[in-house]
């Protein structure tokens, strides 16, 4: 539809020019059919004396004319030839349009009849699977509805049980505050006692007097003085308090456990100072061994930053001398002919190869199987990789290196050269060479 749109309306435009063009070109037209009339009616109006040189110019003005009259005719024919065909073409897509516009009203009547009748299949069978849960939800409301009612009679009969509860809490507490009152009258008098102790007895330990009141002797009358004896035995047993049977074992106890948290704590101190004593000789032992690892690169450290600057010196300074377990290391450089200034102030170009001097000189004095490094040549120029490359092949006797980097003067340093591209699926691939093998073959890198 777009496209016919846009047919139709170039056509438009090609249609307006055209009639443009033919307007314009009848106007100069009927110009010159005017410019005709009026060279005739000169020729005519001239008097006879002047039938010489003057007519005859005027003749062939006229013929002039005519000639550009008939030929601008001809166009104005050509090109009304060619609208009456642009006329009739826009008629025909016209016509195409309505059957076409025709033709989509049909299929889209379709369609929507074919969707309506899917649509009321489907409800037809929601329909049918509704059918069976609204008579389950009915089920549903109706044994809701008896629990309700159950529930009603449970809670009306957990009213009244709880209703009976209360009455008997407040029962019970009137038994106890009459017990608690006997209880306060017996301790005022006696203390607290026990005729017969009970294993499965709570609180405060009473004392049990019933075998030392089995023992009492018998007496026929009471001494005068048995006022003032048990008020003085009363006052005894106040000013002792509870007595607790069991305070023997658990002094025992108490004093077992004691002695065993003692040992712990005498073994604990012991434990700490021997940690101390060993954290100590290891802050002695580490710091002794890095003061000889710094003495010994910073060494090496200088010959190494000589090597890849071509010139210049560089030491290591420790940021904490005294103590040498929380010390850093600083880099002091100078390179050639520039004064000494620390890191910080050196290009980036410069810092990748001052650290890489460092590194250099810890392979020196401590040598590993393997060292990677990650693109660490990206800010050098072509004359310090060159020294970058020599050092590196020196050093690769002891130590595997394995390098990633873009630089072809690196590359021109491995003896394996492994490159990572994209394959024809868009999925990477890995590809190997060995360059002295590459290169006997007859091949260039």
């Amino acid at each position: 539809a777009a496209e016919r749109e846009q047919a139709q309306a170039r056509l438009a435009e090609r249609l307006a020019a055209q009639q443009d063009a033919q307007a314009a070109l009848q106007a100069a037209v009927d110009g010159g059919e005017t410019a005709v009339v009026e060279a005739r009616t000169q020729l005519e109006a001239l008097p006879v004396a002047e039938a010489g040189q003057q007519r005859l110019a005027r003749r062939q003005t006229v013929g002039a004319a005519q000639t550009i009259v008939a030929g601008r005719q001809a166009v104005v024919d050509s090109r009304r030839v060619t609208l009456d065909q642009v006329a009739q073409q826009l008629q025909r897509m016209a016509q195409r349009e309505a059957d076409l516009q025709a033709e989509l009203a049909q299929l889209t009547l379709n369609e929507q009849m074919d969707a309506q009748s899917r649509l009321q299949e489907k409800l037809t069978q929601l329909e049918a699977r509704l059918q069976p849960l609204r008579q389950r939800l009915q089920e549903d409301r109706q044994a809701m509805r008896e629990l309700e009612a159950d529930m009603a009679g449970i809670q009306r009969r957990t009213m009244e049980l709880e209703t009976q509860y209360t009455q008997a809490q407040v029962r019970l507490s009137q038994e106890e505050n009459h017990v608690e009152g006997l209880q306060e009258r017996i301790e005022a008098d006696l203390g607290i006692v026990s005729l017969a102790y009970d294993d499965d007895q709570t609180g405060p330990t009473p004392l049990p007097i019933g075998e030392v009141v089995d023992r009492l002797p018998e007496v026929a009358e009471l001494p005068e003085d048995i006022e003032e004896t048990i008020h003085n035995y009363r006052g005894q047993l106040q000013r002792m308090g509870a007595i607790n049977p069991d305070a023997p074992e658990e002094y025992e106890t108490t004093q077992a456990r004691f002695d065993f948290l003692t040992e712990q704590v005498t073994d604990l101190n012991e434990t700490e100072q021997q940690l101390r004593a060993v954290i100590e000789e290891l802050d002695e032992l580490t710091s002794q061994a890095f003061a000889r690892t710094v003495e010994a690169v910073n060494a090496v450290f200088g010959q190494t930053f000589q090597q890849l600057f071509g010139g210049g010196s560089a030491r290591l300074v420790l940021t904490d001398p005294d103590d040498l377990t929380v010390s850093g290391v600083d880099i002091i450089a100078q390179l050639p002919n520039r004064r000494e200034q620390g890191l910080g102030l050196l290009s980036g170009g410069e810092r990748s190869l001052t650290a890489a001097a460092l590194i250099f000189s810890l392979l020196k004095v401590s040598p590993t199987p393997f060292c990677v490094m990650d693109e660490v040549d990206a800010a050098l120029d072509e004359a310090n990789v060159n020294r970058f490359r020599d050092l590196l092949r020196e050093l690769s006797l002891n130590t595997q290196f394995v390098v990633i980097t873009h630089n072809r003067g690196t590359v021109q340093a491995a003896q394996t050269i492994y490159g990572i591209s994209m394959g024809t699926d868009s999925a990477s691939q890995s590809i190997s060479i060995k360059p002295d093998e590459y290169v006997a073959q007859g091949n260039l890198l």
